[in-house]
């Protein structure tokens, strides 16, 4: 590797196959290979939240253990500006995998919101980490938006769902980023969802994960991640945080396909 390169990793958005960002994660540090800059945008914000942390082996052993039951038992009903508060799952994360500020985690860390009200890019570098994580996941229809710092934040992936910009601003010479939307748009829809009408959650999550694909074609086009790693989660739905162990799975082989690559242009 180039002497004193600094590599960042950019997690992508995309609800329940973000647990593939695991997988990936994994084999790059089977490999040597250890970003020291990581941000997430969504889902992408949680898991690198964790990692940054160190703490991605209590994260990958809950991530495994969810069953469909316990993922709606994090369920708290809305009836205001979401169908879901959010607060169970923040409880949960703040008293069992993040109890920190984002400054005082072990690596640099940055989360990408959407302002409600100005419709601007946030980037998220202070603060309680739990509360900058519940900003970028606040998916627009499912999660009630969050109040921080004096502005209205929904999720990061309607501005920015692979977040490469930020990762450079915050100082990384390469950068890794991770795209869920590969083969995603409308496919899981006309299988999953072929012989019946979608319920009013399948409808929100998926239409928001075909826009998210479209945000990342333009996004990436003009600011390209130095690698990309597209698992291949088509068959995957949005809310299907109960299948882990095959989203994590696929992460795994995604990144295995591309270590060659990486491993060259960081010897280059």
């Amino acid at each position: 590797m180039k002497r004193d390169l600094k590599i960042g990793i950019a997690l992508g958005s995309g609800s329940a196959r973000g647990w593939s960002h695991i997988g990936v994660l994994r084999t790059l540090e089977k490999a040597g290979i250890k970003p020291q800059i990581v941000c997430g945008s969504s889902i992408g914000a949680l898991v690198g939240a964790v990692y940054a942390d160190g703490d991605l082996d209590a994260l990958e052993e809950w991530v495994l253990d969810l069953t469909w039951r316990k993922v709606l038992g994090f369920f708290d009903i809305s009836f205001s500006g979401g169908f879901l508060k959010g607060a169970k799952l923040i409880s949960f994360m703040r008293d069992n995998l993040l109890d920190k500020r984002v400054e005082d985690l072990a690596l640099p860390f940055g989360a990408v919101a959407t302002d409600l009200r100005s419709g601007h890019e946030v980037w998220l570098r202070e603060g309680i980490a739990t509360d900058v994580v519940r900003a970028s996941i606040a998916t627009p229809g499912l999660f009630t938006p969050c109040e921080l710092d004096g502005r209205l934040l929904v999720d990061g992936a309607l501005v920015n769902p692979v977040p490469v910009s930020l990762c450079r601003a915050m100082g990384a010479d390469f950068v890794i980023g991770v795209d869920l939307g590969s083969g995603i748009a409308g496919r899981h829809v006309r299988g999953k969802l072929r012989d019946r009408q979608p319920n009013m959650i399948e409808v929100v999550a998926e239409s928001i994960s075909i826009m998210q694909v479209r945000i990342t074609r333009s996004r990436l086009a003009g600011e390209p991640a130095d690698v990309l790693i597209a698992p291949r989660l088509g068959n995957m739905g949005a809310l299907d945080y109960h299948r882990a162990a095959e989203s994590v799975k696929e992460g795994r082989v995604a990144a295995e396909l591309l270590l060659p690559q990486i491993e060259q242009l960081l010897a280059d």
